[in-house]
């Protein structure tokens, strides 16, 4: 299948993988400021089957099916040219997946708020939701619907990250195809662990949101003995779009783990 997909710039590819529902624009917008001052690198936001632009037929019926859609993208969109990967949420764990089934081609592994080790919501080890930075005042005059959806994950409100959340986030989640959806969440778990290969010994990021209220940030500490060249940042005043809500701070770690995959 074909799935559809951003290209910026030249050099070493980068695929960016976002998360469940949304679509590429999560990650671009976060990225794209990152890369206007690291040149040499060939920037690919791609739409995961039945999200965005990218179709998801029938016989994508499972994250397994998910996992060979990228690959196969892989293969016809950047060959067998070393790469470095990111992913989001859902897409860090399909990212990981990629690690496994790729390790020597992968060259460096970035994942924004992952889905840790435990997969299944009620199982995550999660805080409570909280709003550390509310605005009452922005949301009242914000359409009910928007609003309702910014709250509900939104730990810090401010117009910046309002606007954020509606253009990079929203706009994605309402072209998701829900029969898709529905079709892969039924089989959501990979059916192979993606930490049970070797060790990824290559230079890795992992983000979290202390605040995080979606897939919190405990679980993902687990994962630290199978990536051990990985920094592992717990950001305070954030949750699950970390991203968004401190961006300096994403941007200084997203940065210094290109110049940790470069001085490979």
């Amino acid at each position: 299948m074909t799935l559809h997909y951003v290209e910026k710039g030249a050099g070493t590819a980068v695929l960016a993988i976002h998360g469940w529902t949304p679509d590429h624009r999560l990650m671009l917008g976060c990225l794209e400021p990152v890369f206007e001052t690291a040149p040499g690198y060939r920037r690919l936001y791609v739409d995961l089957p039945g999200m965005g632009r990218s179709p998801a037929p029938p016989s994508i019926a499972s994250s397994d099916d998910v996992v060979e859609a990228v690959l196969e993208f892989v293969d016809e969109v950047i060959g067998d040219a070393p790469f470095l990967l990111i992913g989001e949420s859902y897409g860090g764990y399909i990212a990981r997946a990629i690690v496994r089934a790729r390790p020597e081609q992968v060259r460096g592994l970035a994942m924004i708020c992952p889905v840790g080790v435990a997969l299944e919501r009620a199982d995550r080890t999660r805080p409570e939701h909280v709003v550390l930075r509310p605005d009452p005042e922005l949301l009242a005059a914000t359409d009910p619907r928007v609003a309702a959806e910014f709250e509900e994950v939104a730990v810090v409100q401010t117009p910046e990250t309002l606007r954020r959340f509606r253009d990079e986030i929203l706009a994605g989640l309402d072209l998701a195809d829900t029969e898709a959806m529905a079709r892969i969440g039924a089989r959501w778990k990979l059916s192979a662990s993606p930490e049970s290969g070797p060790p990824y010994t290559r230079p890795s990021l992992i983000i979290t949101g202390r605040q995080d209220s979606s897939v919190g940030y405990a679980d993902q500490y687990a994962l630290l003995p199978h990536y051990p060249r990985a920094t592992f940042a717990v950001l305070d005043v954030a949750g699950h779009n970390a991203q968004i809500e401190r961006p300096e701070l994403f941007d200084a770690l997203t940065r210094e783990w290109l110049d940790r995959v470069a001085a490979e």
